[in-house]
């Protein structure tokens, strides 16, 4: 998949355009000199795992729990230590087995597990990621309300070459063994079961967590426990999951699902704009989307009153420049809809969540020249508190780098063939264990992992119990919804359910 194409990236994903694409690449391409140098280059020694107690108010209570920073070693098959990946745990004392606990990744290829540490379900959190928030704000991490460990310990992953996780044989072997679509499925999935080994937890209900390209894991990972390494997972979640490759947005493409896909969120944004969000008018949407707008973009431009009929419900949804809609045919791409839809404020909305804006610094270019409004702004906080986090407070000090988003990581990817895709894995998953459950969520105005792919998704699947044990909800925001408080206070209460 092209590096312009929309699932690739970190953070959420880690998603650039164009030009920024471009000049991230350059910046991060190394020379043949340059590159052999790296690999001479011994790599700076992980401190020993440390853990600290700590305490949270959480739901109204204050809950003690001990916070751990460590390191698995990550070994081939001779048995050589070919990589160290660095996890952060939250756990409260008293070993109950009964005691649920969550292995979480986030995505990219190539982003640390902050954003879900930090962000969304850890016991602490920094705010990023909404209207508003600037690199500059002081990264002070204070108790999280919608914090899980009320109900379940808590597990943070970095892949190899995010966060302080680091590979530590050659470029051309780290590529071979970790940067790759099931290389990273088989490590992984390992790691989850060293800790579990490690810390005796072998007998917990276990469930999986993933963002974005986490998504994409997190299936992948229970299929890979539960029939190869011998490991049941009770439930998994997905939060604004990329599952679906083939689908992403391509304005040349014959099939009518990218822009069937992109619409409900383009039309959820400009209804939030107009305070009118609710999902009542998004099932009017869906509704539309799924009927006469997919078949009159199966009449081809050719039929003009089929055009004229995407053109005229594009404009009044989206609430888009007729002029300009209708110069699309009505096929309006997630690019030039976040582009123009704040053209008149000078401002580019953000794919993560398209009300998210930030200033056009090149605003008379004809194509975006800066990269994304929220992957930019949420760097600096994440990476500084999460530093601030490991080194300061609980004393794991060391002089490696950490790195929240690795573009070098993303660029380095084998990312397979665009029609594979997790939801086989999914479906084995689920049939294999009729206990097991699943939570998929999103954010209404996300154009990176659209909320609408998964609905069609889900709806197709087998009707063994699925209406049951796989759930869809969507919150108010984007890609990263749990940044807005009631957003990620919904999205507790729905996990809540799922792990009772």
């Amino acid at each position: 998949m092209p590096v312009s194409a929309r699932a690739l990236l970190p953070a959420a994903l880690f998603l650039c355009t164009g030009a920024a694409v471009e000049a991230q690449t350059a910046k991060t391409t190394t020379t043949v000199e340059q590159k052999k140098e790296d690999d001479t280059q011994k790599p700076v020694p992980l401190p020993a795992d440390r853990s600290i107690t700590q305490t949270a108010t959480i739901g109204g209570r204050t809950l003690g729990y001990r916070a751990t920073v460590g390191k698995i070693a990550v070994r081939d098959d001779k048995g050589k230590e070919i990589g160290q990946v660095v996890y952060t745990a939250y756990t409260v004392p008293g070993r109950d087995p009964s005691r649920p606990v969550t292995f979480a990744f986030n995505g990219g290829p190539g982003a640390a597990s902050v954003y879900l540490n930090l962000g969304a379900v850890g016991p602490k959190r920094v705010q990023f990621g909404a209207q508003g928030d600037a690199p500059s704000d002081a990264p002070i991490a204070r108790d999280n309300p919608n914090s899980w460990l009320e109900f379940t310990d808590l597990v943070f992953i970095d892949p190899i070459g995010t966060g302080f996780s680091r590979s530590l044989v050659d470029a051309d072997e780290t590529k071979k063994a970790f940067y790759a679509n099931d290389p990273d499925i088989r490590y992984l999935s390992k790691v989850v079961y060293d800790w579990l080994v490690r810390e005796e937890r072998l007998r917990s209900p276990k469930y999986i967590m993933g963002e974005s390209y986490g998504g994409y894991r997190v299936p992948r990972i229970a299929y890979e426990l539960q029939s190869q390494i011998g490991v049941g997972v009770n439930g998994l979640i997905l939060v604004s999951p990329y599952l679906d490759p083939a689908s992403g947005d391509d304005a040349t493409a014959l099939s009518p699902l990218p822009w069937m896909i992109d619409l409900p969120s383009m039309a959820a944004a400009n209804l939030e704009r107009q305070g009118r969000l609710t999902p009542a008018a998004m099932a009017e949407v869906e509704a539309y989307t799924r009927g006469d707008y997919t078949r009159d973009l199966l009449r081809g431009r050719a039929d003009a009153e089929a055009v004229k009929r995407i053109v005229d419900n594009v404009t009044r949804l989206t609430g888009l420049d007729p002029a300009l809609v209708q110069r699309m045919g009505g096929r309006v791409d997630s690019r030039t809809y976040l582009r123009e839809i704040h053209r008149q404020d000078g401002t580019i909305g953000s794919i993560y969540d398209s009300n998210v804006t930030a200033f056009d610094p090149f605003p008379w270019s004809p194509r975006q020249e800066s990269n994304d409004p929220i992957l930019d702004a949420l760097i600096a906080p994440t990476t500084s508190a999460m530093v601030d986090f490991v080194t300061r407070e609980v004393g794991w000090k060391t002089d490696a780098r950490y790195n929240a988003l690795s573009y070098a990581v993303n660029a380095a990817w084998d990312r397979g063939k665009p029609a594979d895709t997790p939801v086989s894995d999914l479906r084995k998953a689920i049939a294999n264990d009729p206990k097991m459950k699943v939570l998929i969520v999103h954010g209404w105005d996300d154009l990176s992992c659209p909320y609408f792919a998964s609905r069609l998704i889900v709806d197709q699947m087998p009707s063994f119990g699925v209406a049951e044990r796989v759930q869809l909800r969507v919150y108010p925001g984007g890609h990263m919804f749990y940044s807005r408080n009631d957003s990620g206070a919904a999205f507790k209460a729905d996990a809540a359910r799922l792990y009772r």
